[in-house]
């Protein structure tokens, strides 16, 4: 990253002080603690985001080298055991608890996408960053493999998370949704097929909102009737189904469309009859830009490699790099 540290400067400036040491007391950050305390802590790890630094040598040799110009900003030189533990006994919670916080600052700053629909458009989806199982033991995932698992829920109006949840690799996407989901009236959820559950389809369309995904394969249905006759833009089909499973007993609407970019035919189900086709499948397609949000994440944070093995020390570094993409959008500079 070029010049790193005015943006690291800039970046540590823009933290909100007053709520971030209210958080620290709620869970006892600093409680016995003489030398580093858990502003130390977090700026160490804003700088190694900021800088590129992927060990904990690095670093306090940069800390280091650079204490006259980080001094002004409360950050003075750490040692490396003194890092490590901090990372693994400070509570993560506590950089969850801040990156909720600046999301909800960065929600009044980003611009705002129109749409050619008045409703909320939010994606959810999870990705993984794999780990070794047999040094990270907490961390299940597979037989073996190890990984941690980041949940989101993006909102396409401003193209910030509205959520994030970090997880083990062995936790069920749909688990978090049906947990975490806060379903707001009148929304359009978008999601992949790892989503497919009556359940959290029936919850959304109890609460007066819609949903927009793939149709899995196994998911038997009986063709009703033509919504709309087959139109122009690669529309196939426009049908009315009924699921023949009875834990979703409303009729849904089918839409068959040829993707261009793999010359497939795709079958998305919504319970939104009002708009197009056209849009229903642009809703579709617009789920992907999460899946440039996780590639952005993973190709330039540090997060490739941890600092710590713990569960703890991993969660504060994957919550202090998700808060170090949100305050860059405060950054003009950047």
């Amino acid at each position: 990253m070029a010049n790193y540290s005015t943006v690291f400067n800039q970046l540590l400036a823009l933290i909100p002080r007053y709520h971030f040491e209210r958080f620290v007391n709620s869970f006892n950050g600093d409680r016995y603690v003489k030398t580093l305390k858990c502003w130390n802590q977090l700026g160490s790890l804003l700088y190694a985001q900021a800088s590129g630094k992927k060990s904990l040598r690095e670093i306090v040799n940069g800390l280091e080298i650079n204490n006259s110009k980080l001094y002004h900003l409360g950050l003075s030189p750490v040692k490396r055991s003194t890092l490590a533990d901090a990372n693994k006994i400070r509570s993560y919670q506590i950089y969850e608890s801040l990156f909720y916080k600046i999301l909800s600052q960065c929600k009044d700053l980003t611009p705002k996408h129109k749409f050619r629909f008045k409703n909320p458009l939010y994606t959810i989806d999870a990705s993984t960053i794999d780990v070794c199982l047999a040094t990270f033991s907490w961390a299940k995932f597979r037989t073996k493999k190890g990984a941690v698992k980041i949940h989101c829920l993006f909102d396409h109006s401003g193209d910030i998370p509205d959520f994030a949840v970090i997880t083990e690799g062995n936790i069920s996407d749909i688990r978090i949704a049906k947990d975490k989901l806060n379903i707001k009236p009148d929304s359009i959820y978008c999601f992949d097929r790892a989503y497919t559950d009556l359940e959290l389809w029936s919850n959304i369309d109890f609460s007066k909102s819609y949903f927009v995904t793939k149709l899995k394969n196994n998911l038997k249905y009986t063709v009703l009737g033509q919504h709309l006759e087959a139109m122009k833009d690669g529309i196939l089909s426009d049908e009315k189904i009924k699921l023949e499973n009875k834990k979703y007993e409303k009729n849904l609407r089918m839409i068959r469309f040829l993707d261009e970019k793999s010359d497939e035919v795709v079958s998305i189900v919504t319970n939104n009859f009002k708009l197009s086709a056209k849009t229903i499948v642009q809703i579709y397609k617009t789920r992907w830009q999460i899946e440039i949000f996780f590639r952005w994440i993973k190709q330039n944070l540090q997060i490739k490699t941890f600092l710590g093995t713990s569960k703890n020390a991993v969660m504060s570094q994957v919550w202090i790099a998700m808060i170090f993409t949100k305050k860059l959008v405060e950054i003009p500079s950047f």
